[in-house]
């Protein structure tokens, strides 16, 4: 499996989130809730409407998921933003069937896209704005990087993540040398 890397770059993520709306509101609602969550992608794409919506259409305060991988459940909050988008998406998809997955596959019934299929979404736009080494679990390191950049604890970030410790959490979240640099560079006290 290729490392992928966080995008750093907002300018980027709002170019992708363009390119994903203009293409499909599942593939933009996809790329916005990995954006905005800590979850793997094999959770992503299992989501159903009841893991966002009440009967009525309403976004739920947070998305409560039993994660695959850990089996552990991980509860994290819906912003004002995704909640919006969430809302906007049932408004146009749901059916009042709250088990059909939020991600349907265009093939068969109710099931959702592949993880081959969301990967290939993410890839191409991040290819479209000239990023490289960009997948699904980008997503993921991406929220984190930016949670960890605007102040939020790596003791939160480990918890949402799951993880043991502190350089596994930093590790992932990509951030490198450079950035401890510029920390202690910044100071010069």
């Amino acid at each position: 499996m290729k490392f992928v890397e966080p995008i750093r770059d907002r300018k980027k993520i709002e170019s992708m989130k363009k390119i994903l709306s203009a293409q499909s509101d599942r593939d933009y609602l996809l790329f916005k809730i990995g954006m905005n969550s800590a979850f793997r992608i094999s959770d992503l794409i299992s989501m159903q409407f009841k893991h966002v919506i009440n009967k009525q259409g309403k976004a739920l305060s947070h998305f409560v998921i039993n994660e695959k991988k850990t089996g552990k459940v991980n509860k994290i909050a819906l912003s004002k933003s995704v909640k919006k988008s969430v809302e906007d998406y049932a408004r146009k998809y749901y059916s009042d069937h709250l088990d059909e997955y939020l991600f349907k596959s265009r093939k068969g019934h109710n099931k959702p896209i592949s993880r081959v299929q969301a990967w290939q979404i993410i890839r191409d736009a991040a290819a479209e704005v000239g990023l490289e080494n960009i997948g699904t679990h980008s997503l993921r390191k991406t929220f984190g990087y930016h949670q960890y950049r605007n102040g939020t604890s790596i003791a939160i970030l480990m918890t949402l993540f799951n993880h043991s410790s502190e350089s596994i959490t930093l590790r992932y979240i990509g951030i490198t040398q450079d950035d401890k640099d510029q920390a202690v560079q910044s100071l010069d006290l």
